[in-house]
C-alpha cells in the first residue's frame, strides 16, 4: 500500500465536471456492463449480442436489458420478448439520488459561503498583523543600529586592554627567556672549560665536532678559531658572542636528568598454554586458519606495545613553554572591559535574532496573502493542511460536506487525477424541481 501525503499550498484551483460516456438510459451503477464496442450480455446472462443492437428499438434479451433507453415497452416491435414497464421504478429511484445530491450540494454550498467569510476575515488580520510587524520591524532595525554602536564601541577598549595584556606577557617571557640563556650559557662555559682557567680555548672547542660549519671535512683548529672571534681563548665575557653562534648547534656532555617514570598497569598473568594442542595438531598439521590467528594476535600485540609506549621525550622548545608557564589571568580593569564588551555584543546578537524572526514572519505573511485561493478564496482554509489517504493506486475530487481525500487513478501514463471531496467546489443549487423540468419521462 502506497502512502500518499499532499501538502496543499494551493496557488490556483480549476474544477470541472467529467460526463461519463453510456449509451442513454444506462444508469451509472450498470456503466459497466455496457462497453462500446464488445459484444452485450444480457444482465439476466441469457444471450449475448454485438453491441450495435443496444438502443435498436428491437427487445433482445428477455428481461430487455439491451434497450436502457426504453422503460415502458411501448416502441420495440414484435420481438417476442417479455419487456418489463421499469419507469416509475427508474424514476422514483432516480430522485432520490438527486434528492441526496441536491441536499449535499445545499448542505455544502453553505459551507462554502462560511468558508469564503472566514478567509475574508482571516486575510484582513493577516494584512492588519503585516502592518504590525512592519511597524515592529523598523523599531527592531533601529535598536539593532543603536546596539551595534554600543558593542563598537565597547569592544575598542577591549581590544586596547588585551593588546597591552599580551605585549606584557610577551615582554616577560623574553626577560624569563634570556636569563634562561644566560644561565645556559654559564653552564656550558663551565663544561667547555675543562682546564677551568677560565678561558675556553680553541683545544677544548674542537671535542665538540658537531660546530663544524661545513660537516663534511674534520673540524679544525682554524674553524674552532673563527669560532672564537679569530682569538685562541675568549673568558667568560667574550663567550657571550661566541655562545649566539654556537648556541643551536652546541650538544651538552652532561648527562640529562632520566624522565619522571611513566605508570603503566600491571600486565595481565597468562595461564600456561596447555600442551594438548600439539598433541591434537602435530607441527605442520596445525590448521592455516589457527596460524593466520597467532600471526594476526602477534601484530595485535605489537601495535599495542606501541601504542602504550610512552611518549618521547618532550623538545626543549615545548620545555621551555612549560617552564615560561601560562599567560597570567586579566587584570581587574582589563577583566572590567571584557566583561562590558561580551555584555554588548549579547544584546546586539539577541536584537539581530529577533530581527530576523521578524522577517521571517513577514516573509510568510506576504507569501500566504499572495497565495491565489480561488475567486473568492474559497480554496484558503487548505493553507498548510495535510491530508491523507492510504491507497494502492495514485489520488481523486468532488462537491461534499466535509474535506476528505476520496481516491486516486491514473487515466494514462504520466496522468493523475485526485478526487478530492471539498464544499469549497460547491456551486448554489437550482431547485429540484427545476433539475426535472426538461426530463418528463421520469
Amino acid at each position: 500500500m502506497l502512502s500518499c501525503q499532499i501538502l496543499l499550498l494551493l496557488l490556483g484551483v480549476g474544477v470541472s465536471a467529467v460526463e461519463v460516456q453510456r449509451p442513454r438510459g444506462v444508469p451509472l451503477s450498470k456503466r459497466q456492463f455496457y462497453e462500446e464496442g464488445s459484444p452485450f450480455t444480457c444482465l439476466d446472462g441469457s444471450r449475448t449480442i454485438p453491441f450495435d443492437r443496444v438502443n435498436d428499438d428491437y427487445c433482445d434479451c428477455q428481461d430487455g436489458s439491451d434497450e436502457p433507453d426504453c422503460c415502458d415497452t411501448t416502441d420495440e416491435y414484435n420481438s417476442g420478448a417479455a419487456c418489463q414497464n421499469t419507469c416509475r421504478e427508474m424514476g422514483r429511484k432516480e430522485r432520490e439520488s438527486m434528492q441526496k445530491m441536491a441536499e449535499i450540494a445545499k448542505e455544502g454550498f453553505m459551507l462554502k459561503l462560511t468558508l469564503i467569510q472566514e478567509s475574508k476575515r482571516g486575510l484582513e488580520d493577516k494584512k492588519a498583523k503585516h502592518a504590525d510587524i512592519e511597524v515592529n520591524k523598523n523599531e527592531l532595525e533601529k535598536t539593532v543600529e543603536a546596539l551595534r554602536t554600543v558593542k563598537e564601541t565597547a569592544e575598542q577598549p577591549e581590544k586596547e586592554a588585551k593588546e597591552r595584556h599580551l605585549k606584557a606577557w610577551e615582554d616577560q617571557k623574553a626577560i624569563i627567556q634570556i636569563a634562561k640563556d644566560k644561565v645556559k650559557m654559564a653552564e656550558v662555559f663551565v663544561e667547555l672549560d675543562d682546564d677551568a682557567n677560565g678561558f675556553v680555548s680553541v683545544a677544548e672547542l674542537l671535542s665538540h665536532s658537531e660546530l663544524d660549519s661545513d660537516s663534511e671535512d674534520s673540524f679544525t683548529e682554524a674553524e674552532a678559531q673563527g669560532l672564537l672571534g679569530g682569538v685562541d681563548q675568549v673568558d667568560s665575557a667574550a663567550f657571550e658572542s661566541v655562545w649566539n653562534v654556537i648556541k643551536d648547534k652546541y650538544i651538552s656532555e652532561a648527562i640529562p636528568d632520566p624522565p619522571a617514570p611513566v605508570e603503566t598497569p600491571p600486565e595481565e598473568v597468562r595461564e600456561p598454554e596447555s600442551d594438548n594442542d600439539s598433541e591434537l595438531y602435530p607441527e605442520e598439521d596445525i590448521p592455516e586458519e589457527e596460524e593466520d590467528d597467532e600471526e594476526e594476535d602477534e601484530e595485535d600485540d605489537s601495535d599495542d606495545r606501541d601504542f602504550k609506549s610512552p611518549p618521547p621525550t618532550q623538545t626543549q622548545e615545548k620545555k621551555d613553554d612549560d617552564d615560561e608557564g601560562t599567560m597570567p589571568s586579566y587584570d581587574e580593569e582589563t577583566q572590567s572591559l571584557i566583561d562590558a564588551a561580551q555584555k554588548a555584543r549579547d544584546a546586539f546578537d539577541e536584537a539581530e535574532k529577533a530581527l530576523r524572526e521578524v522577517d521571517d514572519q513577514i516573509k510568510n505573511l506576504e507569501k500566504e496573502i499572495s497565495f491565489d485561493f480561488g475567486p473568492t478564496a474559497e480554496f484558503a482554509y487548505l493553507y498548510s493542511q495535510c491530508y491523507e489517504l492510504t491507497t494502492s493506486e495514485y489520488i481523486k475530487v468532488t462537491c461534499g460536506k466535509e474535506t476528505v481525500l476520496v481516491s486516486t487513478s491514473e487515466p494514462s501514463r504520466c496522468e493523475y487525477l485526485m478526487e478530492f471531496i471539498s464544499p469549497a467546489v460547491c456551486q448554489e443549487p437550482s431547485s429540484l424541481d427545476s433539475a426535472f423540468h426538461d426530463h418528463t419521462e421520469l
